[in-house]
């Protein structure tokens, strides 16, 4: 029997059958050939299973088939894109730990969309605007509220037919939007704390959830803090795409659009052409990465 692991717990992993009309999930251990040859099965990875207790529901993997992708942060493979799911308000947006995660998945090879959650907590005029800079940046991004389902639609079509890491810091309603995307799914929600106004990790391990066949989404746990992944801090700014509007004009091929003369970014940053939210980003960035300990 052919399937798709939805989550793997204390070495087992729980399998969907495809085309499974009751979502019934079998708990399978991985075969030692697998430890032989050095492969570890994974969330996502499509596979071939012996049943050995039909009616227990548990079986073996014997066969993992060749991934589309495998991601190293979250875990999972064969993904078409990622959500990252930041709220507009209660926590307040944190937009340096939003670009980390723009380049950990661009470094990856991922398509990612923005989705800007409780946007009925914050005015039209501020939602627009953090829309923009991202919409500048060359970033689809969602605007939408599980308190009055705006956006929900808009997500809903976007996930179809695709396998989607749905992520985001703790307390930004990813549950809630997980719930609202399909209510039978019932994540739980976790209440913030009134006083520091962050959430409670509510999903302790990577899981995905059949929406319906070929649409799946990946819960992953909420996170506070990223590492930029290893690069030399000459590359960052190819991970910038406002900038590239601009940086052909610089006077120096190797513009690094920090310190150097004649630079068609700074002067686009001071005319308002670029965002100072993702420049201040970028040097805060550059600088990290710059001043990494080198081994």
């Amino acid at each position: 029997m052919q399937g798709k692991i939805m989550k793997g717990v204390g070495g087992f992993y729980y399998v969907r059958p495809h085309h499974n009309i009751n979502d019934s999930l079998y708990e399978c251990k991985a075969k030692g050939i697998f430890r032989s040859k050095n492969i570890k099965p994974s969330v996502g990875d499509d596979v071939e299973i012996d049943i050995t207790d039909e009616e227990a529901l548990t079986g073996n993997i014997i066969a993992v088939h060749e991934r589309k992708n495998t991601l190293i942060r979250p875990a999972v493979t064969n993904v078409d894109q990622a959500v990252i799911i930041f709220a507009l308000s209660e926590p307040e947006p944190n937009f340096n730990l939003l670009d980390r995660f723009l380049i950990m998945m661009a470094t990856q090879g991922v398509l990612t969309r923005i989705c800007l959650n409780k946007c009925d907590l914050k005015d039209e005029e501020y939602a627009g605007k953090i829309e923009s800079i991202y919409e500048q940046a060359g970033y689809d991004v969602i605007i939408c509220s599980t308190y009055n389902m705006l956006g929900i639609d808009k997500l809903k079509k976007i996930i179809n037919n695709k396998t989607t890491v749905l992520a985001g810091p703790s307390g930004v309603g990813k549950s809630s939007i997980l719930n609202s995307l399909k209510p039978e799914a019932e994540a739980k929600t976790g209440n913030l704390s009134e006083k520091i106004k962050r959430g409670k990790h509510t999903t302790r391990h990577s899981e995905l959830i059949c929406i319906k066949n070929d649409t799946y989404i990946m819960d992953t746990p909420g996170f506070s803090s990223l590492y930029i992944p290893d690069m030399e801090e000459t590359e960052l700014k190819e991970y910038y795409a406002e900038f590239s509007a601009y940086s052909s004009d610089c006077r120096y091929n190797g513009c690094f659009h920090i310190n150097e003369p004649d630079c068609k970014v700074k002067l686009a940053l001071e005319n308002g052409c670029i965002s100072r939210l993702r420049y201040d980003n970028y040097i805060q960035l550059y600088n990290e990465i710059k001043n990494r300990r080198k081994w």
